[in-house]
């Protein structure tokens, strides 16, 4: 049902933004270009009228009396919210390159900045609301130090001050770059990072869970959730006459200390509750591997695979009604790869082909009908998406420019998901793999010559 108002469909979900976005930026370079200059502010206003609800229906209430209670409340009170969101950002950082630093040269940046953000979001009806203000200050230092033509030094430090975090929070930087000759670099990094206990973040949303609205609280004792991260990375590209030819080994490792997670805590005649906690810590690690190919700027091929593992210390409940609990990371796939065949045999004239692949996932399946299907954790299928483009410009040489007209396919084998659930009740957070049905599309644009 699409024309009439979001609140008389069985089940519905509406979103409505206004948003006013700008920024400037300066740079000035100076000291014969040897020092710069950069100022910048940035801010972005987004006003949000949403509706997240079900219609009652006769058979969830035990009388008919609840029946038409509920029934008067949704049609003279329908759960319609508002949302203001304002994000401002802004700093100033100065660069100088050392031209003799210890035999080699070295490029110095340091800064701040500054990030503010408020958001008041709320639903009256089911006594939702949001009311936060963030505010990050931030200083930093770095060092791009190349020893010699074949060794580069980069070291960094970003202290950061978060209104909800009670201490400043040192995020340093190391990476050390080694090249072998013109067409080969060793690459190995070591760096930090966190994330605050804000309470509107991505996954702060509202969703249907077994006939109601789930809603996100933060634990009173949440803190930041802090990060280690290490990488090593082989990169090799050697140019011929011809052609070039080049891969990239990389393998990586993160170590999250009190990560978030979400608990649940029960429901209440809206929906299900759930808290937002620290974690004992969890562990992502694995290795990319990609390779790419070009044949006169006529034939270009890139792909790549990831092979990962990620998980929690401690086993993490996602359901009241799922026996047991998963180790693993919900919605993070193990494998996944890509792939691009680029093909420009004329001037005017190019094609790509494009795939995606997305290995199994392990996915918390809430039913709110046992007559239907039991809750369960689940593992979705895995999923190879293939598109196709094409594309021809036509010059108009008077203006250094042309105009090209272009179309394709996306999903072109049209692999999707098969197991939605179809009744009013279902479980909205239950989504997984291509995000488009086979899909057709035709464009133009103006693009330089």
């Amino acid at each position: 049902m699409i024309d009439k108002e979001a609140h008389l469909a069985q089940q519905s979900e509406e979103r409505l933004h206004n948003i006013l976005m700008g920024g400037v930026d300066y740079q000035i370079n100076f000291n014969d270009n040897q020092s710069s200059f950069i100022a910048y502010v940035a801010g972005q206003q987004t006003d949000r009228d949403h509706y997240t609800g079900l219609f009652p229906v006769r058979d969830e209430y035990e009388t008919e009396e609840g029946f038409e209670a509920a029934l008067y409340e949704h049609l003279s009170n329908p759960p319609y919210g508002k949302t203001s969101n304002t994000t401002m950002q802004g700093g100033v950082n100065m660069n100088h390159r050392f031209n003799s630093f210890v035999g080699g040269t070295n490029v110095v940046t340091a800064g701040v900045e500054y990030l503010f953000d408020e958001v008041l979001d709320s639903i009256p009806q089911y006594n939702y609301g949001i009311d936060q203000q963030t505010k990050n200050f931030a200083g930093f230092l770095q060092s791009d130090w190349q020893i010699n033509p074949s060794f580069t030094l980069l070291t960094g430090v970003r202290a950061d001050k978060h209104n909800l975090v009670d201490h400043t929070v040192f995020s340093p930087r190391v990476s050390l770059l080694y090249r072998l000759k013109s067409y080969t670099q060793f690459r190995l990094t070591w760096g930090t990072g966190f994330r605050a206990p804000q309470a509107f973040d991505t996954d702060m949303h509202l969703a249907f869970s077994g006939g109601g609205i789930s809603r996100i609280t933060l634990d009173p004792n949440l803190k930041e959730e802090r990060s280690n991260s290490i990488s090593g990375s082989i990169n090799f590209d050697q140019p011929k006459e011809h052609y070039i030819l080049g891969f990239t080994l990389e393998g990586f490792y993160t170590r999250l200390d009190d990560a978030f997670y979400l608990q649940p805590i029960g429901a209440d005649d809206l929906g299900e509750r759930y808290e937002k906690r620290n974690g004992q810590g969890a562990t992502v690690q694995g290795f990319t591997f990609e390779v790419r190919a070009n044949y006169d700027k006529k034939i270009q091929l890139e792909a790549g695979i990831t092979l990962q593992k990620s998980q929690h210390d401690e086993a993490i409940f996602h359901l009241d009604s799922i026996a047991g609990s998963k180790k693993e990371f919900l919605r993070s796939p193990n494998q996944y790869g890509y792939t691009v065949l680029t093909l420009n045999p004329t001037k005017n004239f190019n094609a790509s082909i494009n795939g995606v692949f997305t290995g199994p996932m392990l996915m918390a399946k809430f039913s709110p009908d046992e007559s239907l299907e039991a809750s369960e954790y689940r593992n979705s299928p895995s999923f190879a998406e293939f598109g196709i483009k094409l594309g021809y410009t036509f010059p108009i040489p008077s203006v250094d420019t042309g105009l090209e007209l272009y179309g394709g396919i996306k999903n072109i084998t049209n692999i999707y998901q098969d197991d939605f659930d179809n009744y009013r009740n279902r479980d909205s957070n239950y989504i997984y793999g291509p995000g488009l049905p086979r899909t057709f599309f035709i464009g133009i644009r103006l693009k330089s010559l």
